[in-house]
């Protein structure tokens, strides 16, 4: 047997840097308390989602990796709890800037993924923020298993999680924020869940994702061109088990830390015995090219 017990997060976040760093850390005690091996916390959980208006000014809340104020309070926590802490933050690279997240493994900084797909949506406007990733999607060889991490617009793209299982992955995690589309005027929740099942059944891996919740308005200002707008985060953190079944859920509105154990020994044995890895065919796949409308 070789168990593991992954923790999603779920939480609002407030103005204030340090106030959202120290309510992730108490979440984060929270499920080291109830066992957790492997936590993930919201994407981008320092700072509002600053990424719903266009605002030179923000540029200024990147840090590189190893001085970001989440990341070094993390990584102090995941040395004192003995856990694995994948943390999502803004990533200054010289002229550029990465939606990122950095992989903590008892107390070690293990590396950095670069979120690789980068939407331009209305109040989703994150190609005026980030560079598409250059890091390629990437498997992290932990003390708790081997895992890949998307980052939340990742979610939507069945290649990045088969290549991740590809490259060894054992779990996926899928830190992101999400919620109200205030022109198309839908509820994506149930679309954004069933996808993320879609990956789980698809390669026998479980998936676990963390979002954000709570309102969280623009004003206008001068500095964004007097833009008023909101977006309504609609939480619903999951964890699925290998075959795409939720078997931990959050709701829409409370701050909450989900739990669930895993034996990686046996899913193992159960994605062999399907053989999907075993039947694929990526030598015919390319004939998708020569398709015609």
């Amino acid at each position: 047997m070789r168990k593991v017990k992954v923790a999603a997060v779920q939480m609002s976040m407030s103005s204030s840097r340090e106030e959202n760093i120290s309510k992730a850390e108490k979440l984060v005690r929270e499920a080291a308390a109830e066992g957790a091996n492997i936590v993930l916390l919201p994407e981008l959980f320092e700072t509002p989602y600053f990424c719903q208006e266009r605002n030179y000014d923000y540029y200024s809340l990147a840090f590189e990796a190893k001085k970001d104020p989440a990341v070094i309070r993390m990584t102090e926590l995941s040395r004192e709890l003995n856990l694995v802490i994948p943390v999502s933050f803004f990533e200054r690279a010289r002229y550029l800037r990465y939606n990122s997240v950095a992989i903590l493994d008892c107390g070690s900084f293990l590396g950095v993924y670069r979120k690789t797909h980068i939407p331009d949506d209305h109040f989703y406007q994150e190609k005026f923020y980030f560079s598409p990733g250059d890091t390629g999607f990437k498997v992290f060889k932990t003390t708790f298993g081997k895992i890949g991490v998307g980052i939340c617009w990742d979610q939507w793209f069945p290649e990045a999680a088969r290549c991740m299982a590809l490259k060894g992955a054992e779990l996926l995690f899928y830190p992101t924020a999400i919620g109200s589309e205030p022109i198309l005027e839908v509820d994506s929740m149930p679309h954004w869940r069933r996808c993320m099942q879609g990956h789980s059944a698809a390669n026998i891996i479980p998936v676990i994702a963390a979002n954000r919740i709570g309102i969280e308005s623009v004003e206008p200002s001068y500095e964004n061109n007097h833009q008023k707008s909101s977006l309504k985060f609609y939480g619903s953190s999951f964890i699925t088990d290998e075959l795409g079944e939720i078997r931990a859920s959050a709701d829409r509105e409370s701050e909450a830390v989900i739990t669930t154990e895993f034996d990686l020994h046996e899913i193992e044995e159960e994605r062999l015995s399907w053989g999907i890895f075993r039947d694929r065919r990526p030598e015919q796949y390319g004939i998708i090219a020569g398709l015609k409308d």
